[in-house]
């Protein structure tokens, strides 16, 4: 199989979660690829920040500041993307949220948060993605960025609805599948699943815990992912990469964390 990313290059690829960790290096590594990386996030200065510094690069990376948690922000950002850019050829599903606490005496709007980030925002995303590659006779790639979380529910303090948000991003994808299918769409699903990764959303306290483990590289990295991505899109037009996940060798640094 050869692997190969110049079908992409100067195409539009969007980008969730944008703004740090491994959408932040999925977008970098997709510029660095020759792509138009439209970036959505709520903090446009870090995503102005890293355009700033890939502006040398074969592709270029467009921040849009949007709160994936508003479908107007979302509706905006793809409006904003058809008229100025072009059109759709990947969607990065990565935005995700997790608050800590509980299910007995969890916050109802905490919930509905993480749901509207976490399964909503990625339907709506892949609606206008979808719409857009039908309408352009695009034969294009949505991968979602997913968790071992969704596949087993981890062992961790205070995860709360988390993992039933993760294993329904697995449902997401299987039913886009079978609809793509349905329809007679050429377009690619992805759901790659990441083990533990060294990003912004893990815990302070639980850093201080890992602290050997992150210094010796036990723990796998954004740019792991991202290569990851990068390794999906390359494959050719028949080959779909369905399912994938990406993990530590060794994940004995679970015992620290768990209950």
């Amino acid at each position: 199989m050869v692997l190969s990313m110049d079908r992409w290059m100067g195409k539009v690829a969007v980008v969730t979660g944008a703004s740090s960790g491994i959408g932040a290096a999925i977008a970098e590594t997709l510029v660095e690829q020759g792509l138009k990386v439209a970036a959505l996030a709520r903090r446009l200065d870090r995503m102005e920040a890293l355009a700033q510094k890939l502006t040398n690069q074969k592709g270029k990376l467009y921040p849009i500041k949007t709160d994936l948690s508003k479908e107007e922000d979302i509706l905006n950002a793809f409006k904003w993307i058809k008229e100025n850019l072009g059109p759709i050829h990947i969607l990065i599903n990565n935005a995700a949220v997790c608050e800590s606490a509980t299910l007995v005496d969890g916050d109802t709007e905490m919930w509905r948060n993480v749901l509207e980030v976490n399964i909503l925002a990625i339907c709506i995303a892949t609606r206008e993605a979808v719409r857009d590659m039908r309408a352009n006779n695009v034969d294009g790639h949505i991968i979602h960025i997913n968790s071992i979380g969704g596949h087993q529910v981890p062992n961790f303090p205070k995860v709360n609805i988390y993992p039933a948000t993760k294993f329904s991003v697995r449902a997401l994808a299987e039913t886009l599948r079978l609809e793509f299918i349905s329809l007679k769409l050429k377009i690619k699903i992805t759901n790659l699943s990441t083990g533990f990764v060294d990003t912004e959303m893990i815990p302070e306290t639980i850093k201080i815990k890992l602290k050997q483990c992150f210094e010796e590289k036990q723990i796998i990295e954004s740019e792991n992912i991202a290569d990851a991505v990068i390794y999906v899109l390359s494959t050719p037009p028949h080959v779909q990469i369905q399912e994938l996940t990406v993990r530590s060798v060794d994940e004995s640094f679970f015992k620290l964390i768990c209950y």
